[in-house]
């Protein structure tokens, strides 16, 4: 095998980490953390369809604190990809991709998720799910 004295392309330490680039990230990663809870949902639909003992088995795993923080980390990871997604479709449009007003959507996207997310956790423990 023949060494090649081509360059290399720049590896992710030299850049200085953007509000972009971590929402690129997150984005990705939320898409896969939301398989895993859609995996979790026909589990759960499956239970229900089956009786009610595999049932209350899958209420038991997601009532205790890993079951609720996994059930946490997957509505954060829904709002978040929803949100992102969103601005990427602006940005397919063509509108918003100047720096300052990317950095803005970006922390729309943030404010979005972080407030969804306790809406819908304050909704359901006041309504004693």
């Amino acid at each position: 095998m023949s060494v090649s004295h081509r360059p290399l392309s720049p590896h992710l330490g030299i850049y200085r980490w953007q509000l972009t680039m971590a929402l690129s990230i997150l984005h990705r990663a939320s898409g896969v953390f939301l398989s895993l809870g859609t995996v979790l949902l026909v589990l759960v639909l499956l239970a229900i369809a089956t009786g009610q003992s595999e049932f209350e088995m899958i209420q038991g795993l997601l009532n205790n604190i890993i079951g609720q923080l996994f059930m946490l980390g997957w509505t954060v990871s829904l709002y978040l990809h929803m949100a992102n997604g969103l601005r990427h479709l602006i940005w397919d449009a063509g509108v918003g991709l100047g720096k300052n007003i990317a950095n803005q959507s970006g922390v729309f996207v943030i404010a979005f998720t972080v407030i969804a997310t306790g809406a819908t956790w304050a909704l359901a423990i006041w309504s004693g799910s």
